[in-house]
């Protein structure tokens, strides 16, 4: 009989991606093969995000264009979704299984020990033993879950729960693994990571611990907030390994929203923050907005605007306000008007396409090295440790290498190199 094949597919942040990397080796051990086509699996899981109303709806489509693209697979549905809402996905037709995160490491036993069949016109199965095939490229490092800040407007610890780290030797054994494997870059993702604490060791002694006893050659972090941000924090990056990129999400350049917001930050902490951030040679600062917060009013969002024009950041994710039950935000007077919304959304994406831009044009006519990802049509694309999306042209397979390239002109979300 031929090995099973499943299919997994994530919406939303990092941690879900890390999260979804752990299953994929799950099944791959227990004989499973990993298909990119919804047509050719045997399981369809999809972990899901449920950030706005629009993760919501996207989780939903996926699930029913699964189960109508293959009506014999076995279709899960897991993620924070399932946590917020499970019930909504349950009742949707086709799906089989609806595991919340507290569960979600499980699915594999779940599907076995609950009698279901893999194949709803086969209820044979065989396992076989497989050896672990890694995405490769780039590994997302689960080392943190759960918030205990409770943002008026995020629904995060409420479907993470509080917050609670990885052992570090069990992150370094990982790590090792994927460096075994093949693997030339990890990303330490989590709800929270710069909360990390785990028998004395906090975020800074687990980089350390990473950079000394493993031999990775990209280390990149993930979403910090600003009090994480300490001279210290930065002394790390001497060591040329970790990459000179972070993500310090603002949410809003008002200092009035950002109260409201009950974020645990000012505008003053979050432009301390920064200046200790650019010490670190060529970096990139990546960041969030809300746009449409309750109450935000005309000169708000103006002086919210101007403060990201401000700030040359790398990158901005825009996202327009969504209402997420059981948050405060919900409870608040002055909703703004879903049109509203829009209009503000469409001009922090412009300013956010100028910045990006403006941040790219920096290194034009320099040598960088890439990490090579993939290629499309005959032109790879790879990412520099500082971020930036490198289109080239060459007939060698570049998969999973990193090499020089001189960045030559602006292309697309990224530049052309040669």
């Amino acid at each position: 009989m031929k090995a099973r094949k499943v299919r997994i597919e994530t919406l939303g942040c990092k941690l879900n991606r890390a999260e979804t990397d752990i299953l994929a080796e799950h099944f791959l051990r227990s004989g499973y093969c990993l298909t990119s086509s919804v047509v050719d699996a045997d399981v369809y899981i999809l972990n899901t995000c449920t950030v706005t109303h629009i993760a919501d709806r996207k989780s939903r489509h996926l699930l029913r264009a699964a189960h109508r693209s293959n009506a014999n697979a076995f279709v899960v549905a897991t993620g924070c979704y399932t946590q917020y809402k499970g019930r909504e996905l349950a009742a949707i037709d086709g799906v089989d299984m609806v595991v919340g995160n507290d569960e979600k490491m499980n699915i594999l036993t779940l599907i076995e020990s609950k009698g279901y069949s893999v194949n709803k016109n086969d209820s044979k199965r065989e396992l076989r033993l497989g050896k672990i095939n890694p995405f490769k490229n780039r590994a997302f490092i689960k080392v943190q879950d759960g918030c205990n800040n409770f943002c008026a407007y995020c629904i995060v610890p409420l479907v993470r729960g509080p917050e609670k780290s990885i052992p570090a030797g069990e992150i370094i054994a990982r790590i090792k693994e994927k460096v075994i494997h093949g693997y030339k870059e990890v990303v330490l993702t989590g709800t929270e990571i710069g909360s990390y604490h785990d028998k004395g060791i906090t975020l800074i002694g687990l980089v350390k611990k990473i950079l000394d006893e493993t031999m990775i050659e990209r280390l990149r972090l993930s979403s910090l907030q600003p009090k994480h941000i300490t001279p210290q924090f930065i002394e790390l990056w001497k060591n040329r390994r970790l990459c000179p990129q972070l993500h310090l999400p603002l949410q809003s350049g008002s200092e009035k929203v950002l109260r409201r917001m009950k974020r645990s930050y000012s505008i003053k902490d979050y432009d301390k923050a920064i200046c200790l951030i650019r010490k670190i040679p060529d970096v990139a600062i990546t960041t969030d907005v809300i746009v449409g917060f309750p109450g935000e009013s005309t000169s708000e969002f103006e002086e919210s605007f101007n403060y990201y024009k401000i700030k040359n950041f790398a990158r901005i994710h825009v996202f327009p306000f969504s209402l997420r039950s059981g948050t405060k935000a919900t409870e608040m007077n002055g909703q703004i008007n879903a049109n509203i919304k829009k209009q503000r959304s469409k001009l922090m994406i412009k300013l956010a396409e100028k910045s990006a831009k403006k941040f790219r044009e920096r290194f034009m006519g320099e040598i960088r090295h890439v990490l090579w990802e993939k290629k499309s049509n005959g032109i790879w694309s790879g990412l520099t440790s500082n971020y930036i999306r490198v289109y080239a042209k060459n007939y060698k397979n570049l998969t999973n290498k990193i090499t020089r390239i001189k960045l030559e002109k602006l292309y697309k979300d990224g530049v052309w190199g040669i």
